[in-house]
């Protein structure tokens, strides 16, 4: 089975996140923060969650009198400002509960806000100072120190949440990410809730949901891969082909909206033992670059990513033809392979997805610029096939064009 040929590498245990999911499980949220400690929450969001949906009032009044503020400012991508801001409110507050609701921005950034009360840091000039070190990596020194308790609750699926190890928020001045880095930042309690998630639009819901389809496909063949991650990986990327599209809003299915958010979590099952590639790596270029959401920027990179890597990673792709449902039998690895990235991509059609960057306004002179710049991301190194030129990115570039 030319998909586990040559088998080696070493597999670490994650961190002890509790994930607790089903159908009102954020009714049970004051008394999950109470057993793990926390008596003095504060609730962090998007405008947009806080204003145009129940969910952070659901979340409010789930914790009870253990809340003692909202902060519902950090934006897409939280530019530093906002995260300076938050994390000054929660010291002023003696918060020792973070709780995010919404998607990865606010996961991202509540384990930014949670270092900047450890290392007492309180301004922009500070932030940006320690962050422009290192790569645009602030390493902080935590020993010692305490940190707030880490609860996700999200509204879409994207599954930051799960992220483990780091966080980071948006220089909007500099026009990049200032990421942290430290082994203690992980979410203490993540709670999958599908009432939570009424109000999430369509394009947002839909769009993430591609974004966990994408982490499935790029931690089954990406370089580091691990045999005890592929299970769950094409468990996730099976749940998603049939769930994500009855879970849309208007058809009021909570079960499939539930089968989603447990395959976003099957997605990033085994964190941190995995890498990402270049799929990723262009999302994280022309997210930033263009203000697009990371779900939108799986939905135009990944099939043709798929192409990309097929030569060095055909038996791994044809097993995800076989959970797209289709019968691979008396298949080439190389054939089933490429019905897979044919499903993916009349897949994110049929979601009414865009599919070309060009769909996302993006100039077309604009490529050399991205793909130089997709060079600096890690995911190029742990590809499948390593990216280390531009003319590779380009390669990608032109065809998701």
């Amino acid at each position: 089975m030319t998909a586990y040929a040559n088998l080696s590498g070493e597999f670490n245990p994650t961190v002890p996140t509790r994930v607790i999911f089903g159908k009102g499980k954020t009714a049970s949220l004051g008394s999950e923060v109470a057993s793990l400690g926390g008596k003095r929450a504060l609730v962090l969001s998007g405008r947009t969650v806080a204003e145009q949906t129940d969910a952070v009032r659901r979340t409010q009044e789930s914790l009870g009198g253990s809340v003692v503020g909202a902060y519902s400012g950090l934006t897409q991508r939280a530019p530093l400002s906002t995260a300076v801001e938050a994390a000054n409110l929660a010291v002023s507050l003696e918060a020792d509960t973070l709780v995010g609701v919404g998607g990865s921005t606010i996961s991202d950034a509540a384990r930014m806000i949670a270092v900047l009360m450890a290392e007492g840091i309180s301004t922009v000039g500070e932030l940006r100072e320690r962050g422009h070190r290192e790569d645009g990596m602030l390493l902080p020194d935590l020993d010692g120190k305490p940190l707030p308790l880490q609860v996700s609750i999200p509204t879409t699926l994207s599954a930051g949440e799960f992220n483990m190890g780091g966080g980071n928020v948006l220089d909007d001045g500099e026009g990049h990410k200032i990421r942290v880095g430290h082994p203690r930042l992980y979410a203490d309690l993540i709670v999958l809730d599908p009432d939570v998630t009424a109000g999430t639009p369509d394009w947002l819901w839909l769009s993430t949901g591609v974004k966990a389809l994408d982490h499935c496909i790029e931690r089954l063949y990406c370089r580091g891969n691990q045999p005890a991650i592929d299970a769950p990986v094409l468990s996730a990327a099976e749940m998603l082909f049939d769930a994500l599209p009855r879970s849309r809003q208007s058809n009021g299915d909570g079960e499939a909206r539930l089968q989603c958010l447990v395959a976003a979590w099957m997605s990033m099952m085994g964190a941190p033992n995995f890498a990402v590639g270049l799929s990723h790596a262009i999302g994280h270029i022309v997210g930033v670059k263009y203000s697009v959401g990371h779900g939108y920027t799986s939905c135009v990179t990944q099939p043709y990513v798929m192409e990309y890597n097929r030569p060095a990673s055909a038996g791994k792709q044809a097993l995800l033809a076989r959970v797209a449902g289709h019968d691979t039998s008396g298949m080439s690895d190389e054939a089933a392979a490429e019905l897979a990235a044919r499903a993916v991509d009349e897949f994110i059609l049929g979601l009414g997805m865009p599919h070309r960057l060009r769909e996302l306004e993006i100039p077309e002179e604009d490529l050399p610029d991205i793909a130089d710049l997709v060079l600096t991301d890690r995911g190029c190194r742990s590809n499948a096939i390593p990216v280390t030129e531009r003319e590779q990115v380009m390669e990608v570039l032109r065809r998701a064009f």
